[in-house]
């Protein structure tokens, strides 16, 4: 009997989608590994590779990370056995050039298809959820919607204080839209042809999102012959991809 074929996933969305809650939901459901570029990024420096000191060397001067140095720590990553079964990308690629290397990656591997999801939600809502968005004052993780035991200012994973992120006000945020905006649709547009590219509907409550996710993942799975995404209903956003 043939097996499973792996399940490989890129999460995209701007800042406020929910795309990394619903990477690491999705990813548990599934039993995949989920790949948070900041996660393999302080991996890294701590185990001290040599892609990892570069990483750390470039930080300490105040730079961004160049892409052969993040896409070394990428590869490193998703070329590990436990890789191999399929695996939930978030944060990476951010750029086409990093989405080009993630194609020979996965030739590289040979391990089922590259599914790209796009969590649409309009800008006011994004404001809306960022301003509500509450943090992990030592850890940094986000409150999980998934969960209902997670006390209002405590959180599960450390036992933290959750705090509103200082860059969460509305006039920061409408910025970081629209970076994302500008640095993200030349990535859309690379994906947005290919028979696995879908897009969700990220207005929605987090359990419908999930759902959507999970049914629109499985179809992508499948999915052989080249065809356009089916499109949302348009919603009032600027950042909603024109297909």
């Amino acid at each position: 009997m043939d097996e499973p074929m792996a399940l490989n996933v890129i999460m995209m969305g701007p800042p406020g989608a929910g795309k990394g809650t619903q990477a690491e939901h999705f990813a548990r459901e599934r039993n995949l590994l989920k790949v948070s570029t900041g996660d393999i990024l302080r991996e890294a420096i701590k185990s001290e590779t040599p892609l990892g000191c570069a990483a750390k060397a470039t930080m300490e001067q105040g730079k961004l990370i160049d892409d052969p140095t993040m896409i070394g720590i990428v590869r490193e990553r998703l070329m590990r056995p436990d890789a191999m079964q399929g695996f939930v990308l978030d944060g990476f690629p951010r750029t086409v050039a990093q989405a080009r290397a993630l194609d020979r990656i996965m030739t590289e591997r040979d391990g089922g298809p590259l599914i790209v999801v796009d969590i649409v939600v309009p800008e006011r809502d994004l404001v809306r959820r960022l301003a509500d968005r509450r943090i992990c004052s030592s850890c940094g993780a986000n409150a999980d919607p998934f969960d209902p035991t997670e006390s209002e200012d405590r959180c599960k994973r450390c036992g933290g204080t959750f705090v509103q992120r200082t860059d969460d006000s509305e006039d920061v945020v409408l910025k970081r839209l629209k970076v994302y905006e500008r640095d993200t649709r030349p990535l859309v547009d690379y994906y947005k042809d290919r028979p696995t590219f879908r897009i969700v509907n990220g207005a929605q409550a987090p359990e419908l999102v999930a759902q959507e996710l999970a049914a629109v993942i499985d179809s992508a799975a499948t999915a052989r012959e080249p065809r356009r995404a089916a499109r949302l209903p348009r919603v009032d956003n600027r950042m909603e991809p024109q297909l």
